[in-house]
């Protein structure tokens, strides 16, 4: 799928698109309507070809374009580029491609943990191709050369809450063993650099500790969405009711029912469409 290079006019009114691997993008869309609660959603979940965190760097380049063009064909007018395995790999391709805004996580997350941090020690836990990308790491000091950043890939936590697996035995053993050395003062922030993790917080807490910073990525982009509408006057002016839709590539009625466990509540009818070849 191409991506259209002049599908949109600069209509305000117009909806912001969302795409991820999976439900994982949902930690996003929840932090934009809080932000932006007069602002109509599009969600595309990618849930045909979860997870993206061990693909090739080809691969995921591929998927994200895909992804971008079925979401710009929806007459959005930014694009928020919820994955972070996409927006490590593919953001600077969709940049070039697309004709609206488009926004990742990498670099607004990066910043809030350069903020947060005050023993200049950061953590990132992420998939393991965010991690080989090195972009939070890169993100990071190049806002501040002397932070010290300690990475670390835990991809078993995507399938655990894809499953809805939010606080179970399983999950808390597998945050425990991928975490256990993050704690006891080593860092004083940790960034959550996967969509996936916010709604896992209680059991990396639960690992890591309660006295250090979390960075949540989602709230992050959230607050520069909201300049950049600002910025080029593209904020929702309309009366009536903003609007949501979900679209998956796969398994429409399983989105459905983790999407819930996600937002805390039902998210309506989901619509199920193809991309690629």
């Amino acid at each position: 799928m191409g991506i259209d290079p002049n599908p949109f006019a600069g209509d305000g009114d117009a909806p912001i698109g969302i795409f991820d691997s999976g439900v994982g993008g949902l930690t996003v869309l929840r932090a934009i309507q809080r932000r932006l609660p007069n602002e109509s959603l599009i969600y595309l979940g990618d849930t045909a070809r979860i997870p993206y965190g061990t693909r090739s760097i080809a691969t995921v380049v591929r998927y994200a374009v895909e992804d971008a063009a079925f979401v710009q064909s929806q007459n959005t007018k930014l694009i928020v580029v919820a994955c972070n395995t996409a927006s490590a790999i593919a953001a600077d391709e969709l940049e070039r491609r697309c004709s609206v805004p488009v926004l990742s996580v990498i670099r607004p997350g990066a910043r809030n943990a350069v903020r947060a941090t005050r023993n200049r020690r950061v953590g990132v836990i992420a998939t393991e191709a965010t991690i080989a990308s090195g972009a939070y790491e890169k993100a990071i000091l190049a806002a501040d050369s002397e932070i010290e950043v300690v990475s670390r890939a835990c991809p078993l936590l995507v399938p655990l809450a894809e499953e809805g697996w939010i606080d179970h035995a399983v999950t808390r053993a597998v945050a425990l063993e991928y975490l256990s050395d993050l704690g006891s003062g080593r860092i004083d922030t940790l960034v959550l650099g996967c969509t996936h993790y916010p709604i896992l917080r209680g059991v990396i807490t639960g690992v890591v500790g309660d006295s250090v910073h979390y960075v949540d990525s989602g709230e992050a982009v959230a607050e520069e969405v909201a300049l950049v509408l600002k910025s080029r006057n593209l904020e929702r002016r309309a009366r009536s009711e903003p609007t949501e839709k979900f679209y998956v590539t796969d398994a429409a009625s399983r989105f459905a029912r983790i999407a819930e466990l996600f937002l805390g509540r039902p998210v309506g009818s989901v619509e199920l469409v193809g991309l690629g070849a």
